[in-house]
């Protein structure tokens, strides 16, 4: 460059801070008692916010930690995520991750936490897959904890010891014990193997949402996570054949197979859910999204006084909105609005709601992969 000319490089397009996130994954794990922090009492918990492998690579806290949390932190990373919540909960025995009502255990502190991470949109807990059907009441709360965040998602281990019909098994009770909130999760089968290592695949499968989210970014959730390589991972601990696949999906089980020149791929993209609108995870997390999305682009609405220009701006407001995630791709439709719509009126706002300080909103849309409408209700307010 000649002297007194100063080139200066373009900095990246500003993010919409305003938009939910999906992608950042919460992992979570136990702390024995050896290892508590000092002062530490049962139920207490440590979180960790990391970029990259290299932050617990190093470090002297990754010791505190299980080998099975901390092996799905460094598979998270290898696979393409990006921000990882590594929570670490202070257990006193193995009993606290088999408790029969975990709600009231050790982990009800954590959860209480999570509540307020709003940010966080993928949840896994490898460490249970270790204890085989005695996790089933852990899992039912993890999934009906992401039923309440609106925009959480659960991704489930298979358990280590169970394959073919007890397995089936397992997972058909543990879609019934969920109920509502098993839309709200998926599992995946079998284990990973990195070399001698097996490990099971939540970890993987979390950088892999995480990895598609970043590359079809801000939307990547329109992308299901399937028919795509894993890394870090050499093969599998139970080779599958297609036909075995056939089964796994047909039971609402990701399977994982081995692919001649492309690796170790995902090839199921099913939520645990027996309502047909939601089987697929793409949809089950559009919905999520923009449930979570227009709440949050409504906080405005809390103290404003209710009259018929409040509903105007609002059905203003979120019909913005929804032309937005229509041009990104997220819903159906040849051209905007033909396929959404918005209300909030006189009729869903009688006296009744006005006094009690709240404002109903009704929106209905179809996003992709679906073949019919989804209701939305919005109550704001109070």
């Amino acid at each position: 460059m000649r002297p007194g000319i100063l080139l200066q490089h373009a900095q990246s397009p500003p993010v919409d801070d305003t938009i939910v996130r999906s992608d950042v994954t919460g992992i979570i794990g136990a702390i024995t008692r050896p290892k508590w922090p000092r002062g530490a009492l049962r139920g207490d918990f440590v979180e960790l916010v990391l970029s990259a492998w290299s932050d617990v690579s190093d470090a002297t806290f990754r010791d505190m930690f299980d080998s099975a949390t901390i092996r799905a932190v460094r598979a998270f990373f290898l696979n393409g995520g990006n921000t990882c919540h590594l929570l670490g909960v202070c257990v006193a025995s193995e009993e606290d991750l088999l408790d029969p009502s975990p709600v009231d255990g050790a982990f009800r502190s954590l959860f209480d936490h999570l509540r307020g991470e709003e940010n966080i949109g993928l949840l896994c807990m490898p460490l249970l897959a270790y204890y085989s059907t005695a996790s089933a009441a852990m899992l039912q709360l993890l999934l009906a904890h992401c039923q309440e965040m609106t925009n959480r998602f659960a991704v489930i281990d298979a358990p280590r010891d169970l394959h073919d019909e007890p397995l089936f098994r397992w997972v058909s009770a543990l879609r019934d014990g969920a109920g509502d909130a098993a839309s709200y999760g998926a599992i995946y089968y079998p284990w990973l193997m990195d070399g001698e290592h097996t490990m099971p695949p939540s970890g993987s499968i979390a950088g892999l949402f995480a990895r598609m989210e970043k590359e079809h970014s801000p939307y990547g959730i329109r992308w299901p996570p399937a028919n795509q390589p894993l890394q870090g991972v050499t093969h599998l601990s139970i080779p599958l054949r297609w036909r075995e696949a056939d089964a796994l999906t047909a039971a609402h089980i990701n399977p994982i197979l081995t692919q001649p020149l492309r690796g170790v791929i995902v090839w199921g993209a099913r939520t645990l859910s027996r309502e047909p609108r939601w089987q697929h995870i793409n949809s089950r997390r559009i919905v999520s999204v923009i449930s979570e999305q227009l709440r949050r682009d409504s906080d405005w609405v809390v103290f404003e006084h209710q009259r018929p220009e409040l509903w105007s701006n609002i059905t203003r407001s979120v019909l913005s909105r929804l032309n937005m995630l229509w041009n990104a791709g997220l819903l159906t439709g040849d051209k905007s609005g033909l396929q959404y719509d918005v209300q909030c009126d006189a009729e869903l706002n009688p006296p009744g709601v006005r006094d009690a300080g709240q404002v109903h909103v009704r929106v209905q849309l179809r996003p992709i992969s679906t073949t019919e409408h989804i209701v939305l209700d919005l109550r704001l307010g109070a």
